[in-house]
């Protein structure tokens, strides 16, 4: 049977888990539909997803539709938990991409679009909500075509829009997009000129091209009533590509989400790409070619997982017995390197615990919710015993503190949430330690130079001396550091976007006494290059210089027109900068960037000043240097090799200069 793995994706409050339990219904894996408000659906299995009544954490459920399994993802609408909606991504074979007929396009449906686009992942369009008041359809074509994509094959027409009895009626479909579909088909143009077009050629054009992520048809419905979704379902079966893989191949699987068991073993949910993994076998996984043996496989059916002996190519599974594997591991042949599709977190906050709380056990809480959500960073200062979190804004810090209560039992409270800045370089730095020279105590001599690269390049090493010039194991050494000591810049900042070259290196050799063992005391170690690393590198960084930088959102507000003249002053008090301003009859809609930081507080503000009519719309931009008010500082969780003394002091024993 053919395999296809669907996921759902949507603005938060669009109706993407009603339409989940829907399909499950309509394919007769349930009984009865579950509701969002009664907190008895089938994905949204947490109990915060049911309190709160959004999603999450993304779920798995399968359904039989004709000869085709689909494994179905129901992802986050939030745009908090876009980390989620990430993972998922990279093992889909096609979307559904909700939008509601009431609120429209959202500011988190163009950024799931343009990745999908980016990514050339099959999508179908869903417009939910037509029996509600104020749905739209034409209206809502043109918003779709103006602010989404003008590839759009429209399947038919919503009728009694805004009632109960709203109905979609499929047709005339391709047919009445035949514009958009001979933009790409020369065959269909040609017998468009010649007037031989036939139903069977639109189809088979519409199929291709839906398939090639070229076009995109649009559905109109209902989850509530069912309206539409069976015209959905059909979509579903005949334009989207079901999964390939070979499963006599080598095995080759991704990791997209890790949960835990009864006994809190790590489960791995793993998309397999080829051949096929069986119970107790022994396979490798991730990048530093870790090895583990299987002890358990469960595959989705029928609305469950079940129990299984195996999993081949194109299928979805839960895997048991890998107990160091992370999000985003390759299991056996890597497919393709993990790439990040959305913007990383810009926010960070500290983690207070309650006065009975055991922080050695709050450290292992944020430890497996980090395990879980890989672009939400930790970072630990020992010295201060505090730990932050990164953030993607403050519903995500609310579920956080929910969680550590619901299922581990601490409290906890958080301080003020401040943006999450990196640094960059201003110019080019190097420096040099030599072994056995004062002021150095370390048997290594190394030297780097620090020089500015692209925006969004990263961070690359590289070498100007020869690698046989000494033990591979000591170069590992430097360039692990230097990516560690990176982490916090001049300012405490990460530093990003640079190139370190090594320039010089150099160690002693092992030595030994007649009769006797290795002699620590003249011979070089890791340790010894792992330690006067910090210190070339920082001495580079202040003689290169380097620029903090703050993390700004792109804001678009739509707002009516009369109230223009208190909006903007707000925005220039929360440091917004409005770069266009446009009409559109009694509306304003001015277009800008804001800082990260000031995003929450302008939301807040928003309603009293435009009559609650206001909307906000905010997204990251990009990274730009801190130009008002005082440079922030981050403080250092490291032995600060910007002070010397400090450093050596608690490096090492030997006394440095």
């Amino acid at each position: 049977m053919h395999m296809l793995n669907l996921g759902i994706l949507a603005h938060v409050d669009a109706g993407k888990t009603s339409l989940t339990e829907r399909l499950l219904h309509s394919a007769g894996v349930i009984d009865e539909i579950g509701s969002v408000d009664d907190g008895n659906t089938r994905t949204d299995t947490l109990a915060l997803e049911r309190q709160r009544g959004i999603t999450i954490k993304s779920a798995v459920v399968s359904f039989p539709l004709d000869g085709v399994t689909v494994n179905l993802i129901d992802t986050p609408g939030h745009p908090d938990f876009i980390a989620e909606v990430e993972r998922v991504l990279g093992v889909l074979d096609g979307v559904v991409l909700v939008i509601s007929a009431v609120e429209g396009v959202q500011a988190q449906t163009r950024v799931l679009m343009r990745t999908l686009q980016r990514l050339r992942i099959p999508t179908l369009l869903f417009v939910n909500k037509i029996d509600r008041g104020g749905a739209r359809h034409e209206a809502l074509l043109r918003e779709i075509s103006a602010r989404l994509t003008p590839a759009i094959v429209p399947m038919g027409t919503a009728t009694g829009l805004g009632a109960r009895t709203a109905r979609f009626i499929p047709g005339p479909g391709p047919g009445g997009a035949l514009d958009v579909l001979a933009e790409h088909d020369d065959t269909l143009l040609a017998a468009y000129v010649e007037n031989t077009v036939t139903d069977a050629l639109l189809h088979a054009s519409l199929v291709r091209q839906t398939r090639e992520c070229l076009v995109h048809p649009v559905y109109f419905g209902s989850a509530a009533t069912g309206a539409g979704v069976a015209a959905l379902l059909s979509g579903v079966e005949t334009l989207l590509p079901v999964a390939d893989g070979d499963a006599d191949g080598p095995v080759s699987a991704t990791v997209f989400k890790i949960d835990r068991g009864p006994a809190g073993e790590k489960v791995a949910y793993t998309r397999m790409y080829s051949g096929t993994l069986r119970v107790r076998d022994k396979v490798s996984f991730g990048a530093d070619g870790a090895e583990g043996r299987i002890t358990g496989i469960s595959v989705f059916g029928d609305g469950t997982d079940i129990r299984a002996d195996s999993v081949t190519a194109g299928r979805i599974a839960r895997l048991t017995g890998l107990g160091h594997i992370r999000i985003g591991d390759a299991i056996g042949e890597p497919r393709k390197a993990h790439e990040h599709f959305f913007a990383p977190p810009t926010l960070e906050t500290v983690v207070v615990p309650g006065p009975d709380v055991d922080r050695g056990a709050l450290h292992v809480a944020l430890t497996q919710l980090a395990e879980q959500d890989p672009l939400i960073g930790l970072r630990r200062d020992e010295r201060r015993r505090e730990t932050s979190v990164s953030l993607y804004g403050e519903v995500q810090k609310e579920v956080i503190q929910a969680t550590l209560a619901g299922e581990y039992g601490l409290d906890v409270t958080f301080r003020e949430t401040t943006p999450l800045c990196v640094e960059r370089l201003v110019g080019s730095g190097q420096a040099v330690e030599f072994n056995k020279k004062d002021p150095n105590p370390f048997l290594a001599t190394v030297g780097l130079r620090v020089d500015p690269a692209p925006v969004g390049s990263g961070v690359g090493f590289r070498l100007e001396v020869e690698l046989g010039s000494m033990p591979y194991a000591f170069f590992k050494a430097v360039e692990d550091t230097v990516r560690e000591t990176l982490e916090q810049g001049l300012h405490g900042w990460r530093v990003d976007d640079c190139v370190v070259t090594m320039t010089h290196s150099g160690y002693s050799p092992r030595q030994s006494h007649a009769h006797q063992g290795f002699d620590k005391s003249m011979s070089s170690t890791g340790a010894d290059f792992r330690g006067v690393t910090p210190l070339v590198l920082c001495e580079a960084l202040r003689r290169a210089g380097t620029r903090v930088h703050e993390p700004l959102h792109r804001f678009r507000v739509e707002a009516p027109a009369d109230t223009v003249g208190a909006l903007l002053p707000a925005l220039a008090r929360f440091s917004a900068v409005p770069e266009t301003t446009r009409n559109r009859k009694d509306l304003c809609v001015l277009e800008g960037t804001v800082p990260a930081a000031r995003v929450h507080a302008l939301q807040q503000e928003l309603p009293g000043l435009t009559r609650g009519e206001g909307e906000l719309e905010s997204s990251f931009a990009h990274y730009a240097p801190v130009t008002h008010g005082t440079i922030p500082e981050r403080p250092r969780t490291d032995h600060n090799p910007l002070n010397r003394k400090e450093y050596l002091l608690n490096v090492t024993r030997r006394v440095g200069g």
